[in-house]
């Protein structure tokens, strides 16, 4: 149990703890460390994302669980903690990107999306009777170069050349860290992101518990890869 005086400050969201911190927030994300994890990555010409899904019964349709969400043709996202959270997310970005090519007759990018979603979040964290979301993202896309980046419960954007969310972040970055390289061709990214997934827990890795999108500079379009597709990285 918390003492007295910190439970006052763990109840309200508008309210700092002497030692700075807004308690909701960090609570926000700890959600996001119990989520599966989210792989990004930039590799030589494209960005890839790599989610997996925590498909743990055989009653459940693994289909039924979509982690890889598309904001705009060149622009996705995917998502760790609560998955409600990041729908109602996607669903702003998907606007104020459709309003920005209404406005400006050309698609918006990656960045500008980024940002409002960040902007958002952050709103959540500063008002009472409103809790902030409890959900990161991972927002992927092309514009005048691949980009990646992550947006955190707080509001925070930070980018990445390669990145992870949930559970195995720590695992997964430390990874990176030794193996990552910028050069990397698609099928040499995709192969290191699921090596990395390997090394983030005990996860059963098949091709119906991971969602694999991939979008380049030269198509400009983010496409879903298949379960058969899938399992060809996995072999």
């Amino acid at each position: 149990m918390y003492p007295p005086a910190q439970q006052a400050y763990d109840r309200a969201i508008t309210v700092f703890s002497p030692d700075g911190r807004l308690f909701q927030v960090e609570y926000a994300k700890e959600a996001v460390k119990r989520g599966a994890t989210a792989i990004g990555m930039i590799f030589d010409g494209g960005v890839l994302l790599v989610s997996y899904k925590n498909a743990n019964s055989r009653l459940l349709v693994p289909e039924s669980m979509k982690k890889v969400f598309e904001i705009d043709k060149h622009i996705a996202a995917t998502a760790s903690g609560l998955i409600a959270d990041a729908r109602r997310l996607v669903d702003l970005a998907r606007m104020e990107s459709q309003r920005h090519t209404l406005a400006y007759a050309e698609p918006a990018s990656v960045e500008a999306i980024s940002k409002e979603l960040c902007d958002l979040m952050q709103v959540y964290t500063q008002y009472g009777g409103i809790r902030p979301f409890g959900v990161s993202l991972l927002v992927a896309g092309v514009d005048s170069e691949p980009r990646l980046f992550e947006a955190e419960p707080s509001g925070a954007l930070t980018g990445y050349l390669a990145d992870a969310i949930g559970s195995g972040k720590k695992e997964v970055e430390e990874f990176f860290e030794k193996e990552y390289k910028m050069n990397m061709s698609q099928d040499e990214a995709i192969a290191l992101a699921i090596k990395a997934l390997k090394k983030s827990g005990d996860l059963q890795i098949k091709p119906e518990t991971l969602e694999i999108a991939v979008v380049t500079m030269k198509k400009k379009e983010f496409s879903v890869l298949s379960q058969s597709e899938v399992e060809k990285y996995l072999k």
